[in-house]
């Protein structure tokens, strides 16, 4: 049994390190029912930026009316700590949006939208083809500014409105964003109905037109098959991952979505792996508990189970 569990991992091209990219206070936070107050917003992104994270979406600058829970992103983006090795990055919808993101002088711009036409529809209220004019000026002016730009594509594995969504689909939005002049494109699992076979079939379609390096993985754990989703992209060389501390997070406009992949449990398997993260174990499960205190809620993540059984008799 040994020997064959070594020819097993040694068939697996894991890389030495992998970069996550803290999205908690964005995708995490926005779906929440409670308003989070702002201070405790800042207070926490100033504890993620102390664990070694070098990425953290701190905000959305999208219309409040729309995303109520992050109604405060000029005045969190101001205030927070800036850490010297840290990306501080915040998700743009429109022109307007971007100009509160400048004013708050965010290192990268993201923008967002579906390979699926009717959650696209659901969630920014265009057509994918009407999508692409307004996000053209957006990303043209975040890299007039000096800003990065990474580019969100959800629904990649699965709609809730039409179920299965074709590779195709995914490339012909992936060829326009990186047209448009995206650096980064982060492929969405939004509801976490991927599965390992899945995932590497798609992956494989997209590799053949993009380079791994420009490409990042974005799942949630709906159905407790992310990890398995991330060893799969490992496996292709992807070594870019977005993830939520504690299994925060979900999509307002996917019924079903659950939370994201827990970047404490992602840490745990990596670092156990022999994958470096540059993240700090102890400060990141301090920053985990500081949030869930103000959520109200117990966090779903494995490593805050385990953390809390500790302390059973």
């Amino acid at each position: 049994m040994k020997k064959m569990s070594s020819l097993l991992l040694n068939n697996i091209n894991l890389p030495s390190s992998v970069t996550i990219k803290e999205v908690g206070p964005r995708d995490g936070l926005q779906n929440e029912n409670q308003f989070i107050q702002t201070e405790d917003k800042i207070q926490w992104i100033n504890m993620l930026s102390e664990t070694g994270l070098s990425y953290i979406e701190i905000t959305s600058f999208v219309n409040p009316k729309w995303i109520p829970q992050l109604a405060d992103a000029l005045q969190v983006a101001k205030s927070i700590n800036r850490y010297k090795n840290v990306t501080y990055a915040a998700l743009v919808p429109n022109e307007r949006g971007l100009e509160g993101a400048l004013e708050a002088n965010v290192d990268e711009v993201a923008v967002f939208m579906s390979a699926s036409e009717s959650h696209n529809l659901k969630n920014i209220n265009k057509s994918i083809n009407d999508t692409f004019p307004i996000l053209k000026p957006v990303i043209q002016e975040a890299l007039a500014a000096g800003k990065t730009v990474r580019g969100y594509v959800s629904t990649v594995f699965g709609c809730p409105y039409e179920g299965a969504v074709s590779a195709d689909a995914v490339l012909t939005v992936a060829d326009e964003l990186f047209t448009l002049g995206i650096q980064e494109l982060s492929l969405g699992d939004t509801i976490g109905v991927a599965n390992p076979k899945q995932v590497e079939e798609v992956l494989l379609e997209v590799l053949s037109r993009f380079p791994k390096e420009r490409l990042a993985m974005h799942f949630h754990n709906t159905r407790g098959t992310a990890l398995a989703n991330v060893l799969v992209a490992l496996n292709l060389g992807i070594s870019n991952f977005d993830s939520a501390l504690g299994g925060l997070g979900g999509c307002p406009y996917a019924p079903g979505a659950s939370g994201n992949l827990a970047t404490d449990d992602l840490h745990y398997m990596l670092e156990n792996m022999g994958i470096k993260t540059g993240i700090n174990r102890d400060q990141l499960l301090n920053a985990a508990l500081f949030i869930e205190g103000k959520i109200g809620k117990l966090l779903p993540s494995h490593t805050m189970q385990t953390e809390r059984g500790k302390n059973c008799t």
